[in-house]
């Protein structure tokens, strides 16, 4: 007879068990309720298919619906195989590529044999998986040899997968999903885990949203695929909320609102970078204004550094070798201006446009002899920089090519480390809350591939710690999580994750600890002994980017922007031409006390107005007719309120100055 295997349960029970034993017999052993419940398992940790054998002596935890964040990963994990095999059936000649699951959903990669799918195509594909749910298919885990896969691949016509299979470690176990039985199984190469058959995902819990086209494994020079992305849930009523979500978040997307309130656009000749128009510039103008404050109060030195620096530079900081594909390099030559013959040379030096601040920074501290009594030395810019993003993952605001980090370095020594990352953490919370965020902090750990010693990440994530418990937001209630894998490949950083309006994070701010540029660019200070020593460098930023921070704020404020930001925080609107001359006066009298103010004497009807800059977003609209005009009064509409308040014109501009005074400056 075998010997038994021990399986241990989150109580501590022990069960032994045959060879051969899953943790679905586990379960039924138990009782028929959770043999109804369990959907997977995780066995030493690791989530398996609950009909997959144990391989020995294992801790075992059965992992249910209520597991929410397991099973939402499984059914969507599914829903991508279901989606693949439905393409299949409905579009034979098809072939499939990779189906992840991702934070709200799914998507597979095609090559159709036709054509490009198109979103006429989802109702019926959406259809098609119905039918396969119905089915109950059960999902076989099997162990194949790298030569049966590619073998498969190659006698089916999938050309993708056969390239995969070849490429893949040779001591990974290769594994295959077969959904269904006999030689009409449809078949696809995954590591798993999955439900144990198709009926145990809810068929009114997910929804195909859209088509894109995507290049095979991400590289532009390879073939285009289409893209069908899913949402998938656990029941219908998950699903309702989510699609609720996107449809308020639609009618927030920063895009949209920019053109509607005349904010910026982006066109074809300057891909990934951002035109500013007048009132989008002075939102820009008020966040550059508010955060020079919060760094002037605060001991940091503003600085501007150069665009374009030698490559032999970035070579030196570890960037070229790490992020030169995400660089955009220049030759320093004059360039051919003959018709024939290369543009550049063979010979031509090599330059490239800063994608970050940080070596440059470096360069300023090296500049004369540094005292320890010089530290902390906190060095600011608003730097422009650049990055080359390919053109399918740009996006609005969020994801440019140039963008203006509101970004700083603080070279510091080791005793003083703990008490900056405390200052830091204390002024960011100040102003997340100043522009009515919430947000949980994250302690991004030691990559696989990493600059530095084991001892210098020890200590700097121990330093970062340390500080967050000094700051008291290691708790709860700040969502308190370490990233393991997630830092930089030269520090470790804590990142800050908003919370918007609608539920949404949004990773923005970050502190990191680095001992490693210091050494590679040479930067010392000369200590109390009289000997060199490397400082620790701080990397540290609170809006992110200008770029990506105001169109999160779109999206949170729906454009409703608070009286101190927004771009225009009052217009005086006429409802008769003879009340012109009080317009003007009252927008002059606005605009002395530093209120940015319009006037509307268009002959249009008042309600005409009134809707045009509702969709301006303009916070307050001040209505004046004849009465009003001979009165020296205004009429108060508040942006969103169908009620309007009468008050004098003096009250009214006491009102909205007190409203347009940014938060730091009140009091």
């Amino acid at each position: 007879m075998s010997a038994m295997f021990r399986i241990t349960l989150p109580d501590g029970s022990v069960r032994e068990v045959a060879p051969g034993t899953t943790p679905a017999d586990i379960a039924a052993a138990i009782g028929p309720g959770l043999a109804k419940a369990a959907i997977a398992a995780r066995v030493d940790g690791e989530l398996r298919d609950i009909m997959r054998p144990f391989d020995g002596d294992s801790a075992l935890a059965l992992v249910t619906a209520k597991d929410e964040a397991d099973a939402l990963e499984l059914a969507r994990h599914d829903y991508a195989h279901v989606l693949a095999e439905a393409v299949q059936a409905l579009f034979p000649g098809t072939q499939i590529t990779f189906g992840p699951a991702t934070d709200d959903g799914f998507y597979y990669d095609f090559a159709p044999k036709d054509r490009p799918f198109t979103e006429e195509d989802l109702p019926a594909i959406e259809a098609e998986m119905r039918k396969i749910i119905a089915k109950d298919e059960p999902l076989i885990r099997e162990v194949w040899t790298r030569e049966q896969l590619i073998e498969r691949w190659k006698a089916q016509g999938e050309s993708f997968k056969a390239e995969w299979a070849a490429e893949l470690p040779d001591d990974e176990e290769l594994t295959v999903y077969r959904a269904g039985k006999g030689e009409d199984a449809w078949l696809d190469m995954c590591r798993g885990p999955h439900l144990a058959s198709t009926g145990k995902l809810d068929p009114n819990a997910f929804k195909l949203t859209r088509v894109s086209g995507a290049y095979w494994r991400g590289d532009q020079k390879n073939a285009m695929l289409s893209r069908i992305y899913g949402t998938g849930w656990l029941n219908k009523k998950q699903l309702a909320e989510h699609l609720t979500r996107l449809e308020e978040a639609a009618k927030r997307d920063h895009r949209k609102l920019g053109n509607e309130m005349d904010l910026f656009h982006l066109q074809q000749e300057a891909h990934g970078s951002v035109f500013w128009h007048p009132k989008g510039y002075r939102i820009w103008r008020e966040l550059e204004a508010y955060m020079r404050r919060a760094i002037d109060a605060t001991g940091y030195r503003e600085v501007k550094t150069p665009q374009v620096m030698d490559a032999r530079q970035w070579e030196q900081s570890g960037h070229w070798g790490k992020y030169r594909e995400n660089m955009f390099v220049i030759p320093d030559e004059v360039p051919n201006v003959e018709d024939e013959g290369p543009l550049v040379s063979d010979d031509a030096q090599w330059m490239a446009l800063k994608p970050m601040n940080c070596p440059a920074h470096v360069l300023i501290f090296r500049q004369g002899i540094k005292s320890y009594r010089d530290l902390p030395l906190r060095f600011y810019e608003n730097g422009c920089c650049h990055r080359n993003e390919p053109h399918g993952a740009l996006h609005g605001l969020m994801r440019v090519r140039q963008f203006t980090q509101d970004d700083a370095h603080i070279f510091c020594r080791e005793d003083q480390i703990v008490e900056e990352v405390r200052a830091f953490c204390e002024l960011a919370d100040r102003i997340y809350k100043d522009f009515g965020f919430t947000y949980s902090i994250k302690l991004a750990l030691r990559p696989e591939k990493r600059f530095g010693t084991e001892e210098m990440w020890d200590m700097a994530e121990e330093e970062l710690r340390n500080a967050v418990v000094a700051a008291g937001l290691a708790t709860e209630q700040y969502g308190w999580e370490e990233l393991p894998g997630e830092g930089a490949f030269y520090a470790p950083k804590l990142e800050w994750h908003l919370t918007d309006a609608i539920g949404r994070t949004w990773q923005v701010g970050t502190i990191q600890s680095d001992r490693v540029l210091p050494e590679r660019l040479d930067a010392s200070y000369i200590g109390e002994d009289g000997e060199r020593h490397r400082p620790i460098m701080l990397h540290r930023a609170i809006f992110g980017s200008y770029e990506r921070f105001i169109g999160i704020l779109i999206e949170h404020y729906a454009g409703r922007f608070p009286v101190w930001l927004a771009p225009v925080q009052a217009v005086v609107a006429t409802i008769v031409s003879d009340a012109d001359g009080y317009a003007e006066e009252a927008a002059a009298k606005l605009a002395a006390a530093g209120i940015r103010v319009e006037t509307d004497l268009r002959n249009e009807k008042i309600n005409y107005k009134v809707r045009e800059h509702s969709v301006a977003k303009v916070p307050v609209l001040l209505v004046v007719g004849k009465r009003e005009a001979e009165e020296g009064k205004v009429a108060v509409r508040r942006l969103g309120s169908q009620a309007q308040e009468i008050m004098t014109l003096e009250d009214a501009i006491a009102m909205l100055r007190d409203e347009a005074t940014p938060p730091d400056l009140r009091g």
